[in-house]
Parts: structure tokens; C-alpha cells; sequence
């Protein structure tokens, strides 16, 4: 009895902590203002992409998914691994900080979502 009542409390903490918990926010480009602790960002490439992954720092700006060339944009400054995938106007997801102005991304927290998952197949297939 005692071994079940331990199981069903642990069951509910981690139905908890995995539905309300304390992970990291997720947010587009435009709701980045007075966000100053650790987010995850979500967003589309835009041109042009300077500098060096591995050395200073990769630069390139970010703007919201489905939202006009003028909408709002953030800098981006991101150190670590690139995958072959990312490019201007993929849509990728980085965690980091807003710093002085730039999202300062995480090392190794760069992610390129690959297009053809989120496009809808052509009828008959």
C-alpha cells in the first residue's frame, strides 16, 4: 500500500512538472522585448548570414514565421554547430538570451526545420 501511495505521488509530479513545468519559453521575434532569461526562438532566416560558426560568430537576422518583410526583426549572434540545412529563409528554433541588443543563441541549440515536413502534399499522393 505504501509502495503504491510513493508511485501514484511520483506519477503526479511528473505529470506536473512535464505539463506546467518550468522549461524554456517559446517565442517569435516580435514577442522578444522584455524577455531577459533564457528563451527558445522560433523564426525565419533573413539574409545576409556573415561571419563563422566557429569563430566569431555566425550574424544573421530573424523575423517571425508568415509575417510580411516588414515585420519585426531580431540580430542574431550564434557559435557552435550548423546544419547543412540552414540557409536564409529556413525556419529555425535557438535558444538563447537577449544581450546589448542581439539574441546571443546557445552553442549546439540551433535547429533548421526542414520544409518539406510542414508543406501539405499534392492531392492524389
Amino acid at each position: 500500500m505504501i509502495a503504491l501511495s510513493i508511485a501514484a505521488v511520483l506519477a503526479i509530479f511528473l505529470l506536473y512538472t512535464s505539463i506546467a513545468g518550468g522549461g524554456t519559453p517559446s517565442i517569435r521575434p516580435s514577442q522578444l522585448a522584455g524577455h531577459s532569461s533564457r528563451v527558445s526562438l522560433t523564426g525565419v532566416v533573413v539574409g545576409p548570414v556573415t561571419g563563422d560558426a566557429h569563430g566569431s560568430g555566425l550574424r544573421f537576422l530573424l523575423r517571425d514565421r508568415g509575417v510580411a518583410k516588414g515585420a519585426s526583426r531580431v540580430a542574431i549572434v550564434y557559435t557552435g554547430e550548423v546544419s547543412e540545412q540552414f540557409k536564409v529563409g529556413r525556419e529555425i528554433v535557438l535558444d538563447g538570451t537577449l544581450k546589448n541588443g542581439a539574441f546571443v543563441g546557445v552553442p549546439g541549440s540551433l535547429l533548421t526545420k526542414c520544409p518539406s515536413r510542414y508543406t501539405a502534399k499534392p492531392q492524389g499522393q
